[in-house]
């Protein structure tokens, strides 16, 4: 069961909630894709299907969708809350040009709060708010665009390596906790682990591991949470200090000012 509410209509693009009740392993029917659209992940995770490639999708991670893209999704964790940001095809060549964009891109950690704004101030978004939220979808569609794809041997092993330890760190798996534990738990060296993170991503394992934990941090500060040496307790960081010190280098603010942005 699928719920979409749009909560902001512009002249070239809208933004929509979409809800995702649910929960199965295999495959959905082919759904065919209207228009242009990136979708981030606000909450949960899932698996899309388009032209053959199998991508993972979490707050981590958006996807592109363009016109006649035949799309399947499975949901093995459950349901999925997502951003939908739907483009004009006019506003779209602004932001893609002519690249062949590629169907994932990584989400960066400025990212996630700007679209979470959007949603919480959609009454605000005529200037500022809509402007950041453009140039930082411009900058993750161009950076992934020009991202190389090495060809290698063992690259399909890696991509399956890298989508089962991210599986492991998105669902909080206690073999998460360290990049040896995390190795040995999927039968691979901690070098050959460190090595297919940025080669499948782009960014190392530590920073990726660090952005899943600032997204729930995220999650927690959009619903009030105040706590901050308790929120830095239950998401394994050192302390409130280091807590701190990790939002404002992803998120480019410090947790008591993202939640402020955020705040309803």
């Amino acid at each position: 069961m699928r719920e979409a509410v749009e909560v902001v209509a512009r002249p070239g693009f809208s933004v929509s909630v979409v809800r995702c009740a649910d929960d199965h392993t295999g495959w959905s029917p082919a759904e065919v894709s209207a228009g242009h659209r990136m979708v981030l992940v606000r909450r949960g995770r899932f698996r899309r299907k388009v032209r053959g490639v199998v991508a993972d999708a979490d707050p981590t991670s958006a996807y592109l969708a363009g016109p006649g893209d035949e799309e399947r999704f499975a949901h093995p964790a459950g349901g999925d809350v997502c951003t939908s940001v739907e483009f004009g095809a006019r506003l779209w060549r602004h932001l893609a040009g002519d690249r062949p964009g590629p169907s994932t891109v990584y989400v960066d950690g400025a990212l996630e709060p700007a679209h979470r704004r959007v949603v919480a101030s959609a009454a605000d978004l005529d200037y500022a708010l809509a402007e950041q939220l453009l140039a930082l979808v411009r900058g993750a569609i161009i950076q992934a665009a020009q991202a190389p794809t090495p060809a290698s041997p063992g690259r399909g092993d890696d991509r399956a390596v890298v989508g089962r330890a991210r599986e492991a760190i998105v669902a909080d798996d206690p073999a998460a906790a360290g990049l040896f534990p995390l190795a040995e738990a999927l039968g691979v060296s901690p070098y050959r682990l460190s090595r297919a993170f940025p080669r499948e991503l782009g960014v190392s394992l530590t920073r990726y591991r660090n952005r899943v934990r600032v997204g729930r941090a995220l999650e927690r500060l959009e619903a009030g949470e105040r706590e901050l040496g308790v929120l830095a307790a239950d998401l394994g960081f050192a302390d409130q200090a280091h807590l701190t010190r990790t939002v404002r280098e992803h998120a480019g603010a410090p947790p008591g000012a993202i939640r402020r942005l955020l705040a309803r």
